[in-house]
């Protein structure tokens, strides 16, 4: 049982019983007592699927928060466990002939290898154009594409308590050393640090940081206390942990110790952000979730909820609006809502963004101010952020109305312009400028700059 951690005017926490954290790969399905009462086809395709792509849930998920009177369509299901569609047709077959053949592994990651390499692994430049030098050498595991923000992948939370099927990171998760990014070493990320004082966040991700030890977290996070990182005035963490394994914050061995860690961060004058991946309402059903937002948010660490609209997932304006409702009642603030990525298994949860934008404005008609803080729908993008703020008529020509929430150059953001509709189109690359423009404003910058020209 946990002990208390109390802090001066804060919510005391309730006691829960610690529980122990079990986990499955694909090399475990056939141990998954839940699924296997499903078809034998439906395992198969499930097999051949997570061959390619990265699967982990753990037993919290499969026993409180997955319906399974409700699979395969039940929110959760779809979010943790492999399904056909994730594939191309042709990359399905492939792969079903050499399982089908009990073909040799080697064989097996060999095929898998080349489907991946198929699949965008690294959208948005993030390998070319984000990857930040210190000393003339290159970081690993640092990324610093806006001018205020750098992310950090610790390599100790390069895997996550159980992984999302549309996850625009899977790439981190599939052993191939080539595709990862990850850091041990907190003296250059200090460095880099104490050298760019435009920084004034830093975002901790993943993976998830959260299934790290606290002692590995504050080796990174507590140096930023010292005079040198004043500039540092914000320290993000990126985390599905809320959702796949609330424990994490209130009954883990060294749960009172990351709470702790957080308090003296903000007392220290520091703003806690955790940044909370949430897709469905689901999620925030159970006494330990809540029980986990509040002991967070009693050391004065706040929580940020996004999540982008994935279809078989969330892709309807009811459940979106449940969600932001519930956030605001647990004092979480909504942030994001994003678009799919063009990355992965993209075919099977994209959502033409004309889709996306309608949720988004239902969504937001049935929800009060405090759950409007939630920006979207938002395209992370090689240029930056796009949002989708509208859809108009102007001079005839019915089009899309954007702006940059966030640019690789600061005086793109809040710019508007506009695109042709598109009732098909579901990624920035497939717009087309309107008003018989031949180019976006940003494009020649933006292509200068892949070339390192600007």
């Amino acid at each position: 049982m946990n002990s208390i951690v109390t802090f001066p005017n804060r919510i005391p926490v309730q006691e829960f019983e610690e529980r122990r954290f079990k986990v499955f790969t694909d090399r475990q399905l056939d141990k998954i007592e839940a699924i296997q009462n499903l078809p034998e086809d439906t395992l198969f395709e499930m097999k051949v699927v997570a061959s390619v792509l990265p699967f982990r849930v753990n037993e919290y998920v499969i026993n409180e928060l997955i319906n399974w009177d409700k699979v395969p369509n039940d929110p959760i299901y779809q979010l943790v466990f492999p399904q056909k569609g994730m594939l191309k047709d042709e990359h399905y077959e492939r792969m079903a002939k050499l399982h089908r053949e009990g073909a040799e592994k080697k064989d097996i990651q060999a095929a898998a290898k080349e489907i991946r390499d198929e699949l965008n692994p690294h959208p948005a430049g993030q390998m070319e154009m984000n990857m930040p030098e210190l000393d003339g050498e290159v970081l690993d595991g640092v990324q610093h594409k806006y001018r205020e923000t750098v992310l950090f992948f610790p390599s100790q939370g390069q895997t996550c308590h159980s992984y999302c099927t549309f996850c625009f990171r899977w790439a981190q998760f599939v052993g191939d050393k080539d595709l990862k990014m990850a850091s041990t070493d907190a003296e250059k990320l200090h460095g880099y640090l104490q050298e760019h004082t435009e920084v004034t966040d830093l975002l901790v991700t993943g993976g998830d940081p959260m299934v790290m030890k606290t002692k590995n977290l504050v080796q990174y996070l507590e140096p930023l206390l010292q005079p040198e990182f004043d500039h540092i005035q914000t320290i993000r963490i990126g985390t599905k942990a809320l959702t796949f394994w609330p424990y994490r914050f209130v009954t883990d061995k060294d749960a009172d110790e990351l709470i702790e860690l957080f308090a003296k961060l903000v007392d220290a004058g520091k703003h806690v952000a955790i940044m909370a991946h949430y897709n469905h309402w689901q999620e925030i059903t159970t006494d330990i979730a809540e029980e986990a937002i509040r002991r967070i948010r009693a050391t004065g660490a706040e929580i940020r909820a996004q999540g982008p609209l994935i279809k078989h997932v969330n892709d309807d304006a009811d459940a979106w609006a449940k969600l932001w409702k519930k956030e605001v009642k647990l004092g979480i603030i909504p942030y994001y809502m994003f678009v799919e990525r063009d990355t992965g298994a993209k075919n099977y949860f994209e959502v033409p963004l004309a889709e996306a934008y309608n949720i988004y404005r239902e969504a937001m008609k049935q929800v009060s101010g405090l759950a409007r803080t939630a920006r979207g729908p938002s395209m992370s993008a090689g240029p930056g952020k796009v949002e989708i703020q509208g859809v108009t008529e102007i001079k005839g020509e019915k089009v899309f109305v954007l702006r940059f929430l966030q640019g690789r150059n600061p005086d793109w953001v809040q710019r508007p312009f506009f695109a042709k509709y598109s009732e098909t189109a579901t990624w920035l690359h497939e717009l087309e400028p309107a008003f018989g423009e031949e180019k976006f404003f940003f494009e020649d910058e933006f292509e200068a700059m892949k070339q390192g020209n600007a």
